[in-house]
C-alpha cells in the first residue's frame, strides 16, 4: 500500500502502517491538549490508542499465521485508522479450512482477554458494569486494563456480526459451504451482509456518524466479496490459454520513446511488451512512457525505462490462479507474457480478462 511506513517483519510478514494513522495520532493528541489533560494524560491515551492496534495486528496474524498453515501466505498486515488488514494470497475454499481462518483473529483477542483478566483488579461480571464503562471518558492507570480488556470483547463481538468483510460473514459462509456451492453461500452471506450495512445507516442516522461509516464499510466489503466469489465461479474450468490475445504490439529494447509513443496513439494498447528475437526482456506501461517522455530526451531507448523484472503465464495456468494474480499485483505488473513451452505464444492483462469474463457470464 502506498505512503505506509515499514515496521519491519515478523515470521515473514511485512508491518505496514499507513500515514493516515499518524493523523488519528495527531486528532487525539490535540483532543486531550483541548480538553486540559497534562502531558502524561495524553502520553497514557496514545499509548492505549497503540495498545488497541497492537491487538488489532496480533488479530491479524491469527489469520495469517493460520492461513499458512494451508499454504497460503500473507505479503502483509497493514495498519489503518479503522483497523487491520491482512493481504493474503486468498482464502481457503475448502469450508473447514476457511473457517479456521476466520475464527483464529477473534480467538486471538479472547486469549488477549483472558491474559488481561489473569492479571487484572477486575473480573468478568465487571466488564458491562456501566459504572465502569461510564469511567472511560478518559483513559487513566487505573482503567488503562480495564479499557483495554473491553476493546478486545468489543472486537470479538464485532467481528461475530454475519456479515462480509468482518470474520463472521466469513465464518457464516464457511458452515453454509459444508451444504451448499460457495458461491451460493457467499451470495446469501453477501446479501445479509447489505441488509445489516442498511440497518446499520438507517440506525446512524439517529445520530451516531460512526453507524454510518460502518454500515457502508459493511455493504461495500459484501458487495466487493460477492463479485470476487461470483467471477472466480465463472472463471473456473478455463486456462489462460483461452483467454489470452494473440494479437498485440511488440516493442524492440533499442526502440525510442518517440515510437513508443507513435505505437501508443496509433492504438488502444496502454502497455507494451519489449522483447528482443522472441525473448521477452520487459514491460513498458503508458505511465513509465509518460514519466520517461517528461525527464528525458525522446531519442532515449525504451530500456531505459521498461520494467525488466517480469513473471509470465503458461498457457496451462488456471484463468482462476490469473485472476487472483491480477487482483494482488495490479499495481506491480500490469500485463503478462503467455509462454508454451519457453515459446512466446500471446499476453493477457486485466482488462483483457474482464471482457472475457463479461463474454462468459452472458453465454
Amino acid at each position: 500500500m502506498r505512503w505506509s511506513i515499514s515496521f519491519g517483519k515478523i515470521a515473514g510478514i511485512r508491518i505496514l502502517m499507513h500515514w493516515t494513522f499518524l493523523l488519528l495520532l495527531a486528532w487525539i493528541v490535540i483532543t486531550e491538549v483541548n480538553k486540559g489533560s497534562n502531558t502524561a494524560a495524553v502520553l497514557l491515551t496514545v499509548g492505549y490508542v497503540l495498545s488497541i492496534f497492537v491487538c488489532v495486528i496480533l488479530h491479524e496474524f491469527g489469520h495469517a499465521l493460520m492461513a499458512r498453515r494451508y499454504g497460503i501466505e500473507t505479503r502483509k498486515v497493514t495498519l489503518l485508522p479503522i483497523g487491520g488488514v491482512a493481504s493474503m494470497e486468498r482464502m481457503p475454499e475448502k469450508p473447514a479450512q476457511e473457517l479456521m481462518v476466520a475464527i483464529a483473529g477473534p480467538a486471538v483477542n479472547v486469549i488477549i482477554a483472558i491474559i488481561i483478566l489473569l492479571f487484572a483488579p477486575f473480573g468478568i461480571g465487571d466488564l458491562f458494569d456501566i459504572e465502569n464503562m461510564q469511567s472511560l471518558t478518559s483513559i487513566t492507570a487505573g482503567n488503562f486494563l480495564y479499557a483495554l480488556c473491553l476493546v478486545n470483547v468489543i472486537l470479538v463481538l464485532f467481528n461475530a456480526i454475519p456479515a462480509f468483510p468482518m470474520d463472521g460473514g466469513r465464518v457464516l459462509r464457511a458452515l453454509l459451504a459444508f451444504k451448499i456451492a460457495r458461491s451460493k453461500a457467499t451470495n446469501i452471506a453477501a446479501v445479509l451482509g447489505q441488509v445489516i450495512g442498511v440497518l446499520f445507516i438507517l440506525i446512524g442516522f439517529t445520530g451516531n456518524f460512526l453507524l454510518i461509516l460502518i454500515g457502508l464499510f459493511v455493504m461495500a466489503g459484501a458487495y466487493s466479496e460477492n463479485m470476487m466469489v461470483q467471477q472466480m465461479e465463472i472463471l473456473k474450468g478455463y486456462r489462460v490459454r483461452e483467454a489470452m490475445m494473440t494479437n498485440y504490439t511488440i516493442l524492440h529494447p533499442d526502440d525510442t520513446l518517440k515510437m513508443a509513443v507513435d505505437k501508443l496513439l496509433a492504438g488502444s494498447e496502454n502497455n507494451f511488451l519489449v522483447a528482443n528475437n522472441g525473448n521477452v526482456e520487459g514491460i513498458l506501461t503508458k505511465e513509465a512512457l509518460v514519466e520517461g517522455l517528461q525527464k528525458l530526451k525522446d531519442d532515449v531507448p525504451i530500456s531505459k525505462i521498461m520494467k525488466s523484472e517480469v513473471q509470465a503465464f503458461s498457457v496451462n495456468d488456471q484463468l482462476t490462479e490469473a485472476f487472483l494474480k491480477f487482483q494482488r499485483d495490479k499495481k506491480r505488473q500490469r500485463l503478462y507474457p503467455v509462454m508454451e513451452s519457453n515459446v512466446l505464444v500471446g499476453v493477457i492483462d486485466m482488462e483483457n480478462l474482464q471482457e472475457f469474463l463479461m463474454t462468459r457470464s452472458h453465454s
